[in-house]
């Protein structure tokens, strides 16, 4: 293969490149301005008129249709001049470089990363297929770096180049790449020093691309189906539940008096149209409601589908008790003119709970989101008991947490001086190897009277009194210790995860107390994984400072229930993350819900692009095992493969690993 060494000549065919699209953009834009005009005026106009503008209009489609195919046939006329000296083929051509052509396809060919191979004399020698279908080509397509790169960008690309083979480090630069139609693309450009992939074949550079614009695209889908109901395209339980938090957060910042109401509204004897009707037609009378309900609601108010057949919404524009009531009642008559399904009328009724949350009583700093949405759920179901088709305000009386909570708390307290605590551990499995790579270290409670105490009832209470640190502080030391004394005994040494809850996160001292707790337990940083969840990563410049830190002394960090939170493509970018944990919540109906499984190989792929590992939690069944797969997740965890289980039972697990 020849050097191309007319750079003169491509220059200027570039530039007359760039005049030519220059003129056939003024030249569509007229002819378009053009029909648009004539269109507007076609529509007062009389018959005799019209069929004149009509004629107008024709010409003007097929002049861009001729301008089009002039400028396409410019394009490839003067991309196959600038190509002429490269070859014929793309791959290594040189009959001595066929073992490097059989190791480049071997190893990239089906890499889904675009990456192409050029020699230090500028020659495209090969590529990869995700390369080639970003751009457009077919593999046999003689390529130019003038041919896929905006030729403003290509002195600085080709500085950078020599720079990587001059000076050994690796560079990344952003440069605006062009597709074979001609327009452009923004790319983020890895360029590497490659080894030689035969003693005879020229030094060169290996190049990955990454497309910003894919990126972003991938980020805002799966926002979007995190936080939307695709149906009724209301935003979802997640959304809300941010919303009303966040009012709440500004509100305590501001330090302003502030009034919510939430009303959860649940469809009266829904079940009974669905199974006269069919799901379609189910679903068809939930848009109905949707968009019925949206025209009671004021540009500030937030109406969303929390599930099945009932909605929820958030009113902050309005101050009263009154008022919230005669808005429940105008909603309740909304819902007095019937729908109609396959011409029949059919008759809904609706039930509504309401609960309010202002600064009387000092609420202020104790409700959350997930709170007042429980108790506008109670006042709900209270009218389903009383009758249906009603509403009603939450009252303390319906709160089932009374003195038992308070025992609870107390027991709790008690039951880490008893030793009634227990870690059971969930084993994490690379998904090729079926290997045993992690475990998961959960708490267990085991009460002297009331059995087994499951922890979604003790750990709620545990974040609310605080305990949660100390009980995590212990969690954090009997795991340490136990993996240690797993690996002085001749164990696969591996790492076991532990959960941070958000005070744990936020307490001043937790540097100390991890390091600590690695010297007492003599645990190497490298076999602990901390557990965090999105939400603790808001504080950007404190999150920065403590996983940093957490980095330099060997510990690694995984982001938990990934994708329920405020997923950002930001902090994955910034902070040292090792590990993305797929929330269960997802895995569970992957198989059913096409938006689920979307979300599920979009966080894969982005993990992968971003070079960081990702687990599926709550896997339980070969269905969900095999997407996962055909999506190259790299570990699993869930009762597929192990339930949570004792000690014991995981080291039984672990010796048999290594026998085998």
């Amino acid at each position: 293969m020849r050097v191309i060494s007319r750079d003169g000549q491509h220059r200027e065919q570039s530039q007359r490149s760039a005049t030519l699209a220059n003129m056939i953009r003024w030249v569509v834009g007229i002819n378009a301005a053009i029909f648009i005009l004539c269109t507007a005026i076609w529509f007062i106009s009389n018959d005799a008129m019209r069929y004149v503008l009509s004629v107008l209009m024709l010409a003007q489609l097929v002049n861009v249709y001729i301008v089009s195919r002039y400028y396409r046939a410019q394009l490839v006329e003067q991309q196959s001049l600038a190509s002429i000296d490269v070859g014929n083929k793309f791959t290594f051509s040189d009959p001595t470089t066929s073992e490097a052509n059989n190791r480049w396809k071997s190893i990239y060919e089906n890499m889904p990363l675009p990456a192409l191979y050029m020699s230090k004399k500028g020659q495209i020698v090969a590529t990869n297929r995700a390369f080639r279908d970003l751009i457009g080509v077919k593999e046999h397509q003689p390529l130019t770096d003038e041919g896929i790169i905006d030729p403003a960008h290509l002195p600085c690309f080709r500085v950078k180049m020599g720079q990587v083979l001059m000076d050994k480090h690796n560079v990344t630069i952003e440069v605006k790449g062009l597709h074979y139609e001609g327009y452009p693309q923004d790319w983020l450009v890895h360029i590497h020093q490659s080894l030689h992939f035969s003693e005879e074949q020229e030094a060169g550079c290996i190049i990955y691309i990454q497309d910003h614009h894919a990126k972003r695209h991938m980020t805002e889908e799966i926002h979007y189906m995190s936080y939307y109901d695709d149906m009724t395209g209301l935003p979802n339980r997640r959304k809300l539940m941010q919303h009303i938090n966040d009012l709440l957060r500004m509100a305590k910042e501001k330090e302003e008096p502030i009034y919510i109401s939430v009303l959860y509204m649940d469809i009266d004897r829904f079940k009974r149209i669905n199974d006269t009707f069919g799901p379609d037609f189910g679903d068809m009378l939930l848009m109905q409601i949707a968009e019925r309900l949206l025209r009671k609601m004021n540009p500030h108010d937030v109406l969303a589908r929390m599930e099945g057949d009932e909605f929820a919404c958030v009113l902050t524009s309005i101050h009263s008790d009154q008022h919230v009531a005669e808005q429940a009642r105008q909603l309740l008559h909304m819902m007095d003119e019937p729908f109609l399904l396959r011409d029949i009328p059919v008759h809904v009724a609706m039930s509504i709970g309401v609960t309010i949350y202002n600064e009387e009583g000092g609420r202020i700093h104790q409700d959350d989101a997930a709170s007042l949405v429980k108790k506008a759920v109670s006042a709900m179901s209270k009218v389903k008991e009383q009758g249906k088709n009603s509403y009603l305000f939450y009252t303390p009386e319906m709160n089932v947490v009374t003195l038992e909570r308070l025992t609870l708390e107390h027991e709790m307290r008690n039951a880490l001086l008893n030793n009634e605590y227990e870690l059971y551990y969930q084993p994490q499995v690379e998904m090729n190897t079926e290997r045993i790579v992690g475990m998961e270290a959960l708490i267990r409670w085991n009460h002297p009277h009331k059995g087994r105490i499951p922890p979604n009832e003790f750990i709620p209470l545990a974040e609310e009194s605080g305990f949660i640190v100390t009980l995590g502080e212990w969690v954090l030391e009997q795991a340490c210790f136990q993996n240690k004394r797993w690996q002085d005994a001749g164990l696969p040494p591996i790492p076991v995860s532990v959960n941070l809850s958000v005070r744990q996160f936020e307490q001043k001292n937790l540097m100390e107390v991890v390091q600590e707790v690695l010297r007492r337990t003599g645990l190497p940083p490298q076999y602990l994984e901390l557990e965090i969840t999105e939400t603790m990563t808001l504080d950007v410049e404190r999150a920065s400072k403590v996983l940093s830190q957490l980095k330099q002394m060997g510990v690694s960090i995984s982001i938990d229930d990934f994708g329920t939170g405020y997923s950002s493509l930001h902090y994955l970018k910034n902070f040292p993350i090792h590990r993305l944990k797929i929330d269960r919540s997802f895995v569970r109906d992957l198989e059913h819900d096409p938006n689920d499984a979307a979300i599920v190989s979009a966080i894969i792929a982005l993990g992968h692009t971003m070079n960081i590992h990702v687990i599926a939690e709550g896997v339980e069944n070969t269905g969900q095992l095999r997407f996962l797969q055909a999506h190259a997740c790299d570990e699993i965890q869930g009762y597929y493969f192990s339930p949570p289980i004792p000690g014991p039972e995981i080291e039984v697990m672990l010796q048999d690993q290594l026998a085998s």
